[in-house]
């Protein structure tokens, strides 16, 4: 499981010449060409296509973590009519693959008024459409798994802040957000690494370099019509997982906790 990842970093040191005739995790030299030509290889430094996916990143965790929580908290606290059948509604989109709705996606995106902020293009090759849905509470998963972990607190918590006088907006605010650390912080390490390591929806909706995600712009160093540079590929690979690495690596106690709570009664 680990060797192509070893293998990958090995090669990031390879002089070009030798990252297909050399099987070894040890390289006959260090060459750092790689990482200097990966980091400067395209019309704009990589450290853009960094900046883009960060911002990209964070900005769908937090509207994941708003919109889903609120989401979760109004199906596992609030009566409201029809709440079974519209949970039941949100847990059959999770059988629906991105592909089935992509097309219809496209069409809407591509039509957005100006008064919504669409161009001549609507709102492709921006990133409104890799971000925007994530505030509209889009992903089934996240709901179900708060609803679940929402389900596990005490109503006996409620109904003492209700006879306090708190209406359901400060219940959510001061009891359940402060109570569920666990699973927002797994419903944020999910959704960070998903947004991050997405590369059909930015290949979709992006077409100008310079605001590409660092998975999109890995796929220009490889050309099937000319030379590809192999070596700044594997260099590049290796940074653009290591933030991913670094966030299981402070968050893995807290992650752990959140899924293995989901669900039991405390």
């Amino acid at each position: 499981m680990l060797y192509p990842l070893l293998w990958m970093l090995a090669a990031s040191f390879r002089p070009e010449a030798e990252i297909f005739s050399n099987n070894s995790l040890i390289p006959s030299e260090i060459s750092l060409h790689g990482y200097i030509s990966g980091w400067t290889g395209l019309s704009r430094t990589f450290d853009v296509f960094f900046l883009n996916s960060f911002m990209v990143s964070i900005l769908c965790v937090i509207g994941n973590l708003a919109a889903c929580s609120l989401t979760a908290f109004a199906f596992a606290r609030l009566e409201f009519w029809g709440r079974k059948f519209w949970f039941a509604l949100m847990l059959g989109t999770l059988m629906l693959p991105y592909q089935v709705v992509l097309i219809p996606q496209y069409i809407l995106f591509l039509n957005m008024p100006p008064w919504l902020g669409g161009t001549a293009s609507g709102w492709v090759n921006s990133f409104l459409p890799l971000i925007v849905p994530k505030y509209l509470a889009v992903d089934a998963f996240f709901i179900f798994l708060m609803v679940q972990f929402f389900r596990g607190i005490p109503r006996e918590l409620d109904e003492a802040a209700q006879m306090d006088g708190c209406s359901p907006w400060r219940i959510y605010w001061r009891i359940m957000l402060p109570l569920s650390v666990p699973v927002l912080v797994t419903a944020g390490i999910f959704t960070f690494i998903f947004t991050w390591d997405d590369f059909f929806a930015p290949l979709i909706y992006l077409n100008d370099q310079k605001i590409y995600t660092a998975t999109l712009a890995l796929r220009t160093f490889v050309d099937s019509t000319a030379e590809s540079n192999w070596s700044g590929l594997f260099a590049m690979s290796v940074l653009t997982v290591l933030p991913i690495f670094v966030i299981f690596v402070f968050f893995q106690r807290l992650l752990i906790e959140g899924i293995a709570t989901t669900g039991m009664k405390r």
